[in-house]
């Protein structure tokens, strides 16, 4: 994991300006834009006023503690780098999801790492909207969950990343995401008292769930992180997709466990039909214990928004708990 960030500067970033633009016009500012822990995420604004957004992919960038390498046919492995943007960013826009235009394909060479430069959506996240404009937010998110059905339609014979080849996995979803869970459980119980009361019922929750899962054989193409601060709005009021480098083909239920949680009463304009109730009941609780152990894993680091990773362990604590009522 990299230390505190200080970020690019201009002049570090005017070679990677002029390759996404050409060399007619001049980077005359750099501003390092809120949020990413996995990559730096910087508005380059040229002298004639054109704007893009340089995504810059390099340990120093990245927040998260350094993990022993995924298990082979593990979908959940930390999502970050050039290689896994560019073949989601494939993969959605195949599938007809908005996601921004390339004005740089992913490159090495011109900084430390990696980096590409998309257009930069102006309109501000879906969630911003929702607070401004909840009537306008309204068509965006009849849009967005046309974008969700497109992508989970968008079907596959194994799981795992846009791109990746080799042998089938082996263990089945429901398997890795208990195995999962009940490694977020053991961080969880260390750090939380309420949850170390109550981990071997936990325990049990999760084994019964996945007991109760049926087998499958085809996964659709998800998100992997979709709220509604991972949602742009472009100037036609369309949502566009960004943060998009833990796209994988899983099961759906994954993908609308987190919505349903982010999204709250206007969820149902992302819903889609057919989903296994087993396999939510697994995946939410599972999810829930992801949102205490990971923000736990993410402040033993130098993560600058404290306050604001203990409220969403504070909230997904709640949440664990009303699971076994």
């Amino acid at each position: 994991m990299g230390g505190p960030r200080v970020g690019l500067t201009v002049g570090e970033l005017r070679a990677v300006a002029r390759a996404a633009f050409g060399g007619g016009r001049v980077l005359v500012s750099a501003e390092r834009l809120a949020g990413g822990t996995k990559k730096g995420v910087y508005r380059l604004t040229l002298d004639d006023g054109s704007t893009g957004v340089a995504y810059v992919w390099h340990p120093a960038e990245d927040y998260w503690p350094a993990r022993a390498a995924p298990e082979r046919d593990d979908p959940f492995g930390h999502a970050t780098g050039a290689g896994l943007f560019a073949a989601a960013h494939r993969e959605l826009t195949a599938a007809g999801v908005r996601v921004p235009r390339l004005l740089l394909a992913p490159t090495a060479g011109l900084l430390p790492g990696e980096v590409a430069v998309v257009e930069d959506v102006r309109g501000g996240t879906l969630q911003h909207l929702r607070e401004r404009d909840p009537r306008r937010a309204e068509v965006v998110l009849a849009r967005l969950g046309d974008a969700v059905r497109s992508m989970h339609a968008r079907r596959h014979d194994r799981y795992g990343r846009p791109g990746s080849h080799g042998p089938a996995p082996g263990r089945p979803v429901e398997r890795i995401v208990l195995d999962r869970a009940l490694r977020d459980l053991t961080e969880a119980a260390a750090g939380v008292e309420r949850i170390a009361a109550v981990r071997q019922r936990l325990a049990d929750a999760l084994a019964e769930r996945c007991a109760a899962v049926a087998p499958r054989s085809r996964y659709g193409l998800i998100h992997g992180e979709l709220g509604p601060d991972h949602v742009l709005v472009d100037e036609r009021d369309r949502p566009v997709l960004v943060d998009i480098e833990g796209a994988v083909f899983l099961d759906a239920e994954w993908e609308h466990a987190f919505l349903e949680l982010r999204f709250g009463d206007a969820y149902p304009a992302l819903a889609v039909d057919g989903l296994d109730g087993h396999r939510l009941r697994l995946y939410r609780l599972a999810t829930y214990l992801s949102l205490v152990a990971g923000p736990l894993r993410l402040l033993d680091g130098d993560f600058p928004d404290r306050a604001g990773m203990l409220a969403i362990v504070a909230h997904n604590v709640t949440r664990t708990l009303d699971q076994l009522a």
